[in-house]
């Protein structure tokens, strides 16, 4: 399978197909173009002798300190080599591949003033699972994602350290010669464009969006469950409620409930019972969860017009009929706050979808307010039944909380003050990342819980929540006595993250 790059289309599913080695990446025959034409813009500037900014000039704060044109490719070098400084731990692969392909689509705006050959070594190195190592830490999300990105583009030029498709690690030297590639000299211009843009950012962005795409619909599902565990009402999902207050989340929330509860045994049973009203984290969960899922919504909006955005600076817009400096236009599209603060938001929504589901988890096991018994336990003292799978989720709400933000508040200034504010979103975009981990941990904590207090109930539960139901038995037995749950724990929760392949719950996921 073949993806085209032209700087304007690339999905989100394409971007990850990419990344995971399913598919290769091609330089678009249109997207070649305009990327030639940016390409001779830079030449005839030099040729000229004209002064544009990032093309014979100094970077940052050394912006107004001409370059001569024997020493442009240096610069270039310079650049790259100097902002390779990077810290922390590796990048795993598939992110890293996502920053690339990321990079290498922007790049086919043609806006870049980079060759072809350029862009195609980008893609050279995805498509023979050539990929740079990139130390974690080092951008501010603002003049790009310099450090990671630098990494990445000094394995064009040949230097660096590169994991190849079989999981070994080389110097880039021997790695291209290996694979019958040779270094590339960057000219004017390229190594800027390679490393000024937000595709560091993307990367986790993107992955998180996958992940929680599958989960959020996964913990109304999962809500549904408790909602069974407990008797509780139906009622907060009546469609008449959600109407009267049509914010669209809230509605598909509730309408997944519905679904989930449809043929109800459980609900029919209590139907009349003396419970007036269940606590809020079971009756205002569509409240909670609605607004999270358009936030996820809004997130897949602003990584689609980002990934298909020109986000280096300066940018080339060529005139052929008019020639000159004016070709070449200095901004700030590598500014990142768009997607720090969109980051930020779905991070606090994850939050609140973690914390509500703990809130459930408490009720279902203090039987004074489930009616269930205490901790589920079949034999309550001497067993302890649930009680630490809660406590773990507690513990993995605080290390959620830890990643929390906001960290577009975290601004600090640079390059002695020229770079005076950043939107810290590579900071933002990983942690979201990580919550979204923490989220799948806690979600089949509550799902275990869930399940066991089903277990007390002799009527069947709604067709949605039992097909759950049956999934969750084929890794996690009932429980018959106390047992170390953490192994089924990781299976189910490592089960959320991969999507669940059992068709028989898709339906009640839509």
């Amino acid at each position: 399978m073949e993806i085209e790059l032209d700087g304007r289309n690339l999905s989100m599913e394409e971007l990850l197909l990419v990344a995971t080695g399913v598919a290769d990446a091609i330089i678009s025959e249109t997207a070649k173009v305009g990327i030639e034409a940016a390409t001779k813009t830079v030449e005839g500037i030099i040729e000229r002798g004209e002064v544009a900014y990032g093309i014979n000039t100094g970077f940052g704060a050394l912006c107004n300190t001409s370059i001569d044109s024997s020493k442009l490719g240096e610069l270039q070098a310079n650049l790259v080599r100097s902002h390779a400084c990077g810290i922390g731990e590796a990048m795993e692969v598939v992110p890293v591949r996502a920053m690339m392909c990321a990079r290498a689509n922007s790049l086919c705006r043609g806006n870049s003033g980079i060759r072809i050959e350029v862009i195609q070594r980008i893609l050279d190195m995805l498509n023979l699972g050539l990929t740079p190592v990139v130390p974690r830490i080092g951008s501010l999300g603002a003049s790009g994602d310099l450090a990671p990105l630098s990494h990445v583009a000094l394995t064009i030029m040949g230097e660096g350290s590169i994991i190849d498709q079989y999981g070994e690690f080389y110097d880039t030297a021997q790695a291209l010669v290996n694979n019958d590639l040779k270094p590339i000299q960057l000219q004017a211009k390229e190594g800027l464009s390679l490393i000024n843009g937000t595709s560091q950012i993307l990367s986790w962005l993107t992955i998180s969006h996958a992940i929680l795409s599958d989960l959020l619909p996964l913990a109304d599902l999962i809500l549904s469950t408790s909602i069974e565990a407990l008797s509780g009402s139906i009622a907060p999902s009546d469609e008449r409620l959600h109407a009267a207050r049509p914010h669209p989340g809230q509605a598909l929330v509730a309408n997944r409930i519905l679904r989930a509860l449809q043929n109800s045994e459980i609900n029919k049973a209590h139907a009349d019972c003396d419970k007036v009203q269940d606590p809020y984290s079971f009756r205002c969960a569509p409240q909670v969860h609605g607004p999270a899922n358009e936030v996820l919504q809004r997130l897949g909006d602003v990584i689609t017009i980002e990934l298909n955005s020109a986000t280096d600076n300066p940018l080339v817009f060529p005139d052929p009929n008019n020639p000159g400096p004016h070709e070449v236009v200095s901004g700030g599209n590598f500014h990142g706050e768009i997607l720090a603060l969109t980051a930020d938001a779905m991070n606090a929504a994850v939050h609140e979808i973690a914390s509500i589901s703990e809130r459930r988890m408490d009720t279902l096991l203090d039987s004074n307010r489930s009616g269930l018994p205490a901790f589920l336990a079949n034999e309550s003292g001497l067993e302890s039944g649930m009680m630490i799978v809660q406590y773990a989720a507690v513990a993995a709400i605080a290390d959620l909380r830890a990643h929390l933000g906001p960290h577009t508040t975290f601004s600090l200034s640079t390059s002695a003050n020229q770079e005076d504010h950043v939107s810290m979103g590579a900071t933002a975009a990983w942690h979201l990342f990580q919550s979204s981990q923490r989220l799948a941990d806690i979600l089949s904590c509550e799902a275990i819980i869930a399940c066991q207090g089903l277990e007390h109930h002799h009527e069947k539960p709604g067709e949605g929540v039992d097909a759950f139901y049956k999934h969750v038995r084929t890794l996690v037995e009932p429980l018959q006595g106390d047992r170390s749950l953490a192994g089924e724990m990781a299976d189910l929760a490592n089960d959320f993250l991969n999507g669940i392949g059992n068709e028989n719950i898709h339906p009640y996921l839509e």
